[in-house]
């Protein structure tokens, strides 16, 4: 099954999209069949407790979490666990009440496969809550108190990059004119931010509030594509409910990635967020409707981030759902209750089938940044040919939303001339694959891209610490040199004392050592 025909372009007007506010295009992108029909035709379902969760301290971008409980340490749901560390840092919380077995490596989700330091936490089924602080009053809370809040419960992005959202919603005391909800969920197969949005509008939009109080920003638009008429619809009466002027519904044309920050900023505002700068420095800050929800329940309720929605489905899945999963869930689970694996599943993929990353078995929890655990057939994803050598057609240029050479940065990455590819903005490369769908060489440019900049932050960091031995060593020497020249001066000063009175300099050096005698 092709993922996507690249030539099968088009845009809102198009298809007779209104809207009362002006779009703008960004550069490239694709229109890639959905496959959203299956999880979005059933409600939002609960998954029960398991037996065991596991933990993992890192589960978002920044400094691991500092565990704040020990082994054996009886828990309740909600209770903190790990406190956040560090600049960027994120609180984690028990999902349900329990005992803490172990501290230790476990497999995580990732791209590499790597273990890491997690709590695991045997549930007793009793799912006893923590003592909760609601604040009914939150509209009159500072925005600083409102950002403490955040932290202390363990918000952190849910569109997937989980950046910590206390941070993001500092302004700097810098301005801010408009606040983005992204709902522009365009990647293939995940569908949890539309069920949301179909199910908790009201949550998502007072979620909105707090954070443009958060932010003291002027305006909010919240982006959703246009292919969702259900979520559309509920989020527009959760707005004529809320009767906030500031708060605005867009719906967008569907385009992937048009979900990227950087381009749904362009397609909402016309404007381009600086090379090596941010949304904020324009102005701009944008968050995911998840993450607003998330706020929804930490502000008002004192609630942690204990679950999120995570889309399971594909091909090589039974049934496929949208489920409300707490956090440390093995995926195990999540696939049974979905009806388990048909004959035809053949890869696990966490996220989607673009910007997502295979798992090796599914003894691995569920985190914060899980949107989506995407069972697919052998045949259901991009095409698995062996590579051929690049034809310069230039596709893949014309299809990069970021408006990079990605036949160019192909070049330099896999002749390992790094250097060169940051000529080319290597770093402006979202990894969105667009370029890995329309080669007909079937090149894994984004794969090539993913490396070097992986060598490149391996090379920045070794240089580092060749500095910073160099740094040491020169300071031992001019350490060693002063001292030295200290030497060599109270010789002088003392051969010179000697010429001058030998008796004083003897009766000095007693005075000296009983002084020193009395003091032992």
């Amino acid at each position: 099954m092709a993922l996507a025909d690249a030539t099968a372009a088009r845009c809102g007007a198009e298809r007779g999209m209104t809207t009362a506010r002006q779009l703008f295009g960004f550069h490239g992108g694709l229109e890639l069949a959905a496959h959203k029909q299956r999880p979005i035709a059933q409600p939002i379902e609960t998954l029960g407790l398991v037996a065991e969760y596991v933990l993992p301290l890192t589960q978002h971008i920044g400094t691991p979490s500092a565990p704040v409980v020990a082994v054996g340490d009886a828990v309740t749901k909600g209770q903190l666990l790990a406190a956040a560390d560090g600049v960027i840092g994120a609180a984690l919380h028990a999902p349900t009440s329990g005992i803490i077995r172990a501290i230790e490596p476990r497999p995580v989700p990732h791209v590499s496969g790597l273990h890491d330091t997690c709590i695991v936490l045997e549930a007793d089924g009793h799912d006893t809550e923590s003592a909760r602080a609601p604040w009914p009053d939150w509209q009159q809370r500072t925005p600083a108190a409102i950002r403490r809040r955040i932290r202390d419960n363990g918000i952190v992005g849910l569109g997937g990059a989980a950046f910590p959202t206390w941070i993001k919603l500092n302004n700097g005391q810098r301005p801010v004119e408009l606040l983005i909800l992204n709902g522009a969920e365009c990647e293939p197969y995940i569908a949890c931010d539309a069920a949301l949005m179909q199910e908790q509008a009201d949550a998502i939009i007072s979620g909105a509030r707090i954070m443009r109080q958060a932010l003291q920003a002027a305006h909010c638009l919240i982006a959703i594509e246009d292919d969702k008429p259900d979520a559309a619809a509920a989020l527009d009466a959760a707005l004529q409910a809320a009767a906030d002027p500031h708060l605005e519904l867009v719906q967008v044309p569907v385009r992937y990635p048009e979900g990227g920050e950087r381009q749904l900023i362009r397609m909402l505002t016309g404007k381009e967020v600086p090379h090596d700068g941010l949304p904020l420095d324009i102005g701009i800050v944008c968050h995911n409707v998840a993450t607003a929800a998330a706020v929804q329940s930490a502000v008002i309720a004192d609630t942690p981030l204990l679950s999120r929605i995570v889309t399971v489905t594909g091909s090589g899945i039974r049934e496929a759902r949208n489920l409300a999963v707490r956090i440390g869930t093995p995926i195990s689970a999540l696939v049974q209750h979905c009806g388990s694996y048909t004959p035809d599943a053949a890869r696990l993929i966490m996220g989607g089938p673009m910007m997502g990353f295979a798992l090796p078995h599914d003894d691995i929890p569920v985190v914060k940044a899980t949107n989506c655990i995407l069972v697919a057939a052998a045949n259901e994803l991009r095409s698995t040919q062996e590579p051929m050598p690049c034809i310069r057609c230039g596709d893949c240029a014309e299809a990069c939303p970021a408006a990079l050479l990605p036949q160019q940065l192909f070049w330099h990455a896999s002749a390992g001339e790094y250097d060169k590819t940051q000529d080319y903005d290597l770093f402006d490369c979202i990894e969105c694959g667009c370029c890995d769908v329309v080669c007909p060489s079937h090149i894994p440019l984004t794969g090539w891209f993913r490396y070097a900049k992986s060598e490149i932050r391996k090379q920045t960091e070794e240089h580092a610490r060749a500095e910073l031995a160099r740094q040491r060593f020169e300071a031992r020497n001019e350490r060693l040199e002063r001292e030295k020249q200290q030497r060599e001066a109270r010789r002088r000063q003392q051969a010179a004392l000697v010429e001058q009175d030998p008796k004083a300099v003897i009766a000095a050096a007693r005075e000296r050592a009983r002084q020193k005698h009395q003091q032992d």
